[in-house]
């Protein structure tokens, strides 16, 4: 685990005093009646202790693997929306970091923040050169508050293995070290500079002129400050919009989704958080992929997997699907294939009553889509049962599968990802 500075252990102490604080209030609470579901509790909690809990919260939503569902559930709430800080902190922050006058990098900056979460500011700019811009401003204090909590997070989940000796299969110091290395890179702007250098590398390697990211302005950008192009458009869930920029989203959706493909085994990474947020479609019609301060790598074999896995779905070859499972996964004991197999046929029968039909109201369709996520989530369930763990890349895949069937619904609903030619990846 990093360690915090001489220079930083007052604030440290502090920040641990705060955490026992709310602790202490939440346990108040309980005594006093207020005993709600425990997942909504420790999600308050979370929200109230702030940043490093608000991110920890946000990485149980996406770790079903890890995770009990009614958690998983539960956590879907927490959301990365905090209040902005003033803008005379911004200015001192960006002048200190750059080292130099504002008035000699940018001619405005708007003071009202196009967004604040718990890391970093956003503000719209522009250059003295004439370029539109967004600021992206690292919060003060943020890493010394996210190595504290962490570090005692580590030191903590350390207790409860050696206390509970069956718990160090589950490695809870093993997953606190996974989110603090994913938090410390957010905090790292010019690693996310470099993804989208990246990025931007890999689409023209791949002669892909549809689908742009923003350029970094790297003599205005540092560890705490990322300069960087604005766009212009609207989220990929945006249809009216989108229709008037295009005459047809649904070959949009395909150029995203086949550009998030490619980039599975033809970039250093892929974007891990492609939620609408972050897709954009453009007033020129092409697709702009934003923020890449979460990206996940995946081995090729762990790939090569996970596209057997898909071409077995297809195919309803359950002892495909069973066995791709277990390459995707890692597992102390052998795998009852065969049973895996017959448990994923079960879950694959109850598919069938959850597709409607054409007289379903709206209401219907809503709930058939959200039991077709969780039929998925189910899929990793079973894996679980027979004894298979898999790695978080693999949680992360499946949370970006989601998010592009959810666009599918809303862009293209007649198209039929498992047989549409079009998407490159899946054939």
């Amino acid at each position: 685990m990093a360690k915090v500075s001489v220079s930083q252990g007052l604030k440290g102490a502090l920040r641990i005093g705060q955490t026992m604080t709310v602790l202490g209030r939440t346990g108040l609470g309980w005594l006093g009646g207020h005993r709600p579901p425990a997942p909504r509790l420790l999600r308050e909690t979370f929200e109230s202790l702030g940043a490093t809990y608000i991110k920890l919260g946000q990485f149980i939503a996406s770790s079903p693997t890890f995770f009990p569902r009614e958690y998983v559930d539960e956590f879907q709430g927490c959301l990365d929306r905090t209040p902005s800080i003033p803008f005379s902190s911004i200015r001192r922050i960006v002048r200190e970091e750059l080292g130099r006058p504002l008035e000699d990098v940018y001619r405005e900056i708007d003071p009202v923040p196009l967004a604040s979460a718990s890391i970093a500011q956003v503000h719209a700019a522009t250059l003295v050169t004439g370029e539109e811009v967004v600021i992206k401003v690292q919060k003060p204090g943020v890493e010394t508050v996210l190595l504290t909590d962490l570090n005692f997070l580590y030191l903590s989940s350390r207790v409860v293995e050696t206390l509970a000796p069956r718990l160090s299969w589950t490695s809870l110091s093993g997953i606190v070290e996974e989110i603090q290395q994913t938090m410390m890179e957010e905090c790292d702007f010019i690693m996310e500079a470099r993804n989208l250098d990246t990025f931007r590398n890999f689409l023209q390697n791949t002669h892909n002129e549809d689908v742009v990211v923003p350029r970094v302005y790297h003599d205005y950008s540092t560890r705490r400050v990322l300069t960087m192009e604005r766009f212009h458009g609207v989220p990929l869930t945006d249809l009216d919009t989108i229709r008037r920029v295009t005459n047809d989203p649904e070959r949009t959706l395909i150029t995203a989704m086949n550009t998030w493909f490619a980039s599975l085994t033809q970039c250093e990474f892929f974007h891990a958080d492609v939620h609408a947020g972050n897709l954009m479609v453009l007033d020129d019609g092409r697709i702009g992929f934003i923020d890449f301060g979460i990206v996940g790598r995946i081995r090729p074999q762990t790939w090569q997997a996970v596209s057997d896995f898909i071409a077995a779905v297809m195919a309803g070859n359950f002892e495909g699907m069973a066995d791709a499972m277990v390459r995707i996964g890692v597992t102390r004991e052998s795998v009852n294939v065969d049973a895996l197999a017959h448990d994923l046929q079960q879950l694959y029968r109850n598919m069938d009553r959850m597709v409607p039909d054409e007289s379903a109201t709206d209401w219907q369709v809503n709930e058939a889509d959200d039991e077709v996520n969780n039929i998925l989530m189910e899929v990793v369930r079973i894996g679980e049962d027979h004894g298979l763990h898999f790695p978080r890349e693999f949680a992360l895949l499946l949370k970006q599968f989601l998010y592009f069937d959810r666009y599918v619904h809303i862009l293209a609903p007649e198209m039929d990802v498992f047989m549409d030619d079009r998407l490159t990846m899946l054939h």
